[in-house]
């Protein structure tokens, strides 16, 4: 997956919730491969988590802007 920051913020929220759902299961896999002695790629891993991370980021982002968005027009 490893994709860049900016190709992830050109998706919208479904495509990004989509994404996690992926990385959050391929890192489930790794992680039960390498308890069990079978992972090839370790560095992997970390990719994985930081893909993770990274996806988490932007829609936090995405659901901040919009509550800011909302709370302005209210006033």
């Amino acid at each position: 997956m490893a994709s860049s920051a900016q190709e992830l913020r050109e998706l919208n929220d479904a495509e990004l919730v989509q994404r996690l759902a992926e990385a959050k299961e391929e890192h489930f896999n790794l992680r039960f491969q390498s308890a069990t002695g079978q992972l090839d790629n370790s560095s992997r891993l970390g990719q994985v988590r930081r893909d993770v991370a990274r996806l988490n980021t932007l829609l936090r982002e995405r659901e901040i802007a919009a509550a800011e968005t909302a709370e302005g027009g209210n006033s």
